[in-house]
Parts: structure tokens; C-alpha cells; sequence
């Protein structure tokens, strides 16, 4: 059964995901352990497999990446919540994003706007390895490690395309290896 949420409490959620949004560079995806600590460790919306199952379930859909937020806020709120947790991250980011690269596109050879899309790269990293390390604690065992690695390291060192690393750990575990 969805729970209903009290006003108060939408609006906390929502403001929440309005703040995670401009943090969110390379997309929802990297601040997942922060939503982890709001709507599972504060609030209690969601247990730890409803979490981890609404990012597999929406990671697993056609579409885009940010549809784990949605899932998340449905199963905290229904309707209300999907629509409080997806707009509240989609709002100020798609803003700002329309907004700054008009302006950096503008001045894209300027010195500072180079330096700060170089810097942003270490941030996304960073932001990305938290995330896989709260969905990996969640997996028992330690045989995932033995895709997920390898995977990490051909994807940084060489120039095969991640749809067939995607494709090869879905034949893995569909046969039952991993």
C-alpha cells in the first residue's frame, strides 16, 4: 500500500530534490546516495530493496536515466509523490542547464569556461563511484565485483562502446554466473 504523505512532508521531499538537482552533474544517477539518505535513513519512505529496486527497475526501462526518481517518489507518495520527487529534480536543472550553455556556448573559448568543464570531470566521477557503492552494498556477496571491475576499467581504458558491455553482463546474468 502507497502511503499518503502530509503536506509538509511533500514539500520537505520536494525541496530536497529542488537542492539535489543543481548537484546533480551528470545526472540524477550521481546524487542517488544523498535521495538514499532522505527517503530511506530520514524520512523512511522506502526500505533498502525498494530503493535499490526502483533504480534497477528504471535503469532496466526505455528512457531516460532520471525515471529512478519517479519510481521512487510513486512508491513513497503515488502520483503526488512521483510528480513532487521527478519535477523537484528536473525544474532547476533543466533550467540552469538551458541557461549556462547558451552563456558557455556564447563563450566557449574563454579561458575559465574550459578550466571549469575540465574540473567538472573529477566531480562526475567521484559522484558516480558513490553511487555504485551504495547499490553495491546492497547486493550479497562479492561475485558482482568480478563484472562490475572489469567493466569500470574497459569502459575508462579502451574505446569499446558500453552498450556491449551492457549487453555481455546481461547475457552473464541471465545465464546465473553473477
Amino acid at each position: 500500500m502507497i502511503a499518503t504523505l502530509p503536506p509538509a512532508d511533500l514539500a520537505a521531499l520536494f525541496g530536497h530534490f529542488l537542492l539535489l538537482s543543481l548537484l546533480s552533474i551528470g545526472g540524477a544517477i550521481v546524487v542517488a546516495p544523498d535521495m538514499y539518505r532522505v527517503m530511506v535513513t530520514q524520512m523512511g519512505l522506502l526500505t533498502d530493496a525498494q530503493f535499490t529496486a526502483s533504480i534497477a527497475i528504471a535503469q532496466a526501462s526505455p528512457g531516460p536515466n532520471v525515471l529512478f526518481v519517479a519510481v521512487m517518489g510513486y512508491q513513497a507518495a503515488g502520483l503526488v509523490g512521483a510528480a513532487v520527487t521527478l519535477f523537484g529534480i528536473l525544474l532547476p536543472s533543466t533550467t540552469l542547464a538551458f541557461v549556462a550553455a547558451r552563456w558557455g556556448q556564447a563563450r566557449r573559448e574563454l579561458r575559465a569556461v574550459r578550466a571549469f568543464n575540465a574540473g567538472l570531470a573529477p566531480i562526475v566521477i567521484a559522484l558516480l563511484v558513490a553511487t555504485g557503492w551504495i547499490l553495491s552494498a546492497q547486493t550479497p556477496g562479492w561475485k558482482h565485483l568480478l563484472l562490475t571491475i572489469p567493466a569500470a576499467l574497459l569502459v575508462w581504458r579502451t574505446r569499446i562502446h558500453l552498450l556491449w558491455l551492457i549487453a555481455a553482463g546481461g547475457i552473464i546474468g541471465m545465464l546465473g554466473w553473477i
